[in-house]
């Protein structure tokens, strides 16, 4: 999980809030409601964390939040758009690891780059990813699953949040490292890849811990292991992954927040200093955390940084697994 960043004081934070920046056009900003757009469904991690962080940004920024939901195309669809939005601060994306970091390898013709298109403003969450499946399945554990994909190559379905996705991703890497030739089914997000998963419709996924925790609780779900490197406390009696039979095996996942490039510094630093006043409220923190996220607010430059850090380490990983759009 990704370690907490060095925080600035709430009491600093209220300074920065209070010097409107302004525009090219020179009107000060915000003067009319911020467009955040999520690339998934409604109902997964990213689409929770941002409910619960909106009206709190609209509270201290003085203008709607509003969330426009665009999935489709491994979060592309979504991430060109901002790409191409006016670079004015009324356009922000909220993109993930898998997004940011898997896509710029994992598609040969990518329209957009994350590095040249967009500008950082901070780090949102991370969250942990845990190896579900349905409660009508006979495998009750990561011994069971593999033993039951081995002897029926290609047949098992591992579905994902995207095609691109950390979700995605491990089922990948699950396969590349156990031996495996189970079957991907990509989803529009975490939300929609839950339903099936619990309607048995799926045998297994890879799914976000705040969009099936609830079903888990309920004994709706079986979680059979999580993708980190040790256990979680929201999920004690559950191994990793690793322990349970695929030695090395950790998917990190994490949700930041981006503009347009040539969005104005002053803007992102506002922006970045609601969101750090934000984070680190008890109460935001608490709701986080009790959903299997981390608030995890930073510096602009930070997530720019592992960004960049993780597209150099994913990428051999993703040529290695053989993993591809289609």
């Amino acid at each position: 999980m990704l370690r907490r960043r060095a925080l600035l004081a709430a009491p600093l934070l209220l300074p920065a809030l209070t010097q409107i920046p302004k525009t090219a056009a020179q009107e000060p900003w915000p003067s009319r409601p911020i467009r955040l757009i999520i690339p998934f469904a409604p109902g997964g991690s990213s689409d929770i964390a941002a409910r619960i962080v909106a009206p709190r940004l609209t509270a201290l920024l003085g203008q709607p939040l509003l969330i426009e939901n665009r999935g489709g195309a491994g979060g592309n669809i979504a991430a060109e758009l901002v790409a191409r939005a006016p670079a004015d601060g009324y356009t922000l994306f909220q993109g993930n690891i898998g997004i940011l970091a898997v896509n710029p390898t994992l598609y040969r013709n990518l329209s957009w780059n994350p590095l040249t298109d967009l500008v950082p403003v901070s780090h949102l969450l991370s969250v942990f990813y845990v190896l579900v499946a349905p409660m009508d399945r006979p495998w009750d554990s990561v011994a069971a699953l593999l033993t039951a994909a081995k002897a029926r190559p290609e047949t098992l379905s591992a579905g994902n949040s995207g095609i691109g996705s950390m979700g995605h991703l491990a089922s990948v890497l699950l396969d590349h490292m156990a031996g495996l030739k189970t079957i991907p089914v990509p989803y529009r997000g975490g939300g929609p890849l839950a339903n099936d998963v619990l309607a048995g419709k799926l045998d297994f996924s890879f799914s976000t811990a705040p969009t099936v925790l609830p079903l888990i609780e309920a004994g709706r779900l079986r979680a059979l292991a999580v993708a980190t490197a040790t256990r979680s406390a929201l999920l004690p009696a559950v191994p990793t992954v690793a322990e349970a039979g695929v030695p090395g095996f950790e998917v990190p996942n994490w949700d930041g927040w981006l503009a347009p490039r040539g969005t104005p510094p002053a803007v992102v630093a506002t922006l970045n200093a609601a969101m750090r006043q934000v984070l680190t409220d008890p109460e935001v923190v608490r709701e986080f955390a009790k959903r299997g996220m981390e608030a995890t607010p930073s510096a602009p430059e930070a997530l720019g940084a592992e960004i960049a850090q993780r597209i150099a380490q994913f990428a051999p990983i993703v040529r290695a697994t053989g993993a591809t759009p289609d």
